[in-house]
């Protein structure tokens, strides 16, 4: 499982603790790395993501692993909600997120604080949506948050979720995992201070419960039509879930 999967391999901190130093320390670089390690298709990704709300058209949502908050102002621009709260372990990537929402003034619609996924300081039912963009893979306990999600979603509101995922088709797998295995960390050390965050990405990707598995595992801690779709050959996926 992901939880077992940590950045620095010769520390004994938790995992919570070491994803939280890992951020903070690539904070100042880390959207420029996403969107050039990507090709910028992680923008394409987080469009595809936030189409699942547009039905539902929430008017509080919650965003779990905020971070910078690239999917919060995408949901901003798409969705209209009335409010974004956004919630995030590193304060460093929380640190750019507020000086977007001051450069882009959304200070009315989009607030981040400090937050933990697994003990989210909300009272139950109090979300129409929550969405989470890469950062489920680093939970330290998934069911855990996963299930703390849920308790602060309303009755029928929605969960969704951006993750990679494993591609499995030839030659799209083997091309995957050189990328993902030997270029892409020799990028990130070139361009961040940290070299294990770009080290620990691929680790981690490679750890977390994909596919069906995910979605058995909403579904045991009580989500319902719980779906997921494969995007790019299957490099990311979006999960859906119902509460």
């Amino acid at each position: 499982m992901a939880e077992n999967i940590t950045p620095y391999k010769n520390q004994q901190a938790a995992k919570k603790e070491q994803v939280a130093n890992m951020f903070d320390n690539i904070s100042k670089t880390y959207d420029f790395l996403n969107h050039f390690m990507s090709l910028g298709i992680d923008i394409i990704w987080r469009k595809k993501a936030i189409k699942e709300l547009k039905e539902l058209q929430p008017k509080l949502m919650l965003d779990v692993a905020t971070g910078t908050g690239d999917f919060a102002f995408e949901a901003i621009d798409v969705l209209k909600p009335e409010k974004i709260i956004g919630v995030d372990i590193s304060e460093g990537m929380l640190e750019v997120a507020k000086q977007k929402i001051q450069k882009r003034q959304k200070q009315d619609v989009y607030e981040v604080r400090m937050g933990d996924s697994e003990k989210l300081l909300f009272d139950n039912d109090t979300f129409d949506a929550i969405t989470v963009a890469f950062g489920v893979r680093n939970f330290e306990h998934l069911e855990k948050g996963i299930a703390d999600m849920y308790r602060v979603l309303k009755p029928g509101g929605k969960l969704v979720v951006l993750e990679f995922s494993k591609p499995t088709v030839f030659p799209i797998k083997q091309g995957y995992n050189f990328y993902f295995h030997y270029i892409l960390p020799l990028i990130g050390r070139f361009f961040s201070k940290d070299s294990s965050a770009y080290t620990y990405l691929p680790e981690s990707v490679e750890a977390f419960p994909d596919g069906t598995r995910f979605t058995d595992l909403l579904e045991k801690v009580g989500f319902k039509n719980n779906k997921f779709r494969p995007l790019t050959f299957g490099i990311c996926s979006i999960y859906t879930g119902i509460k």
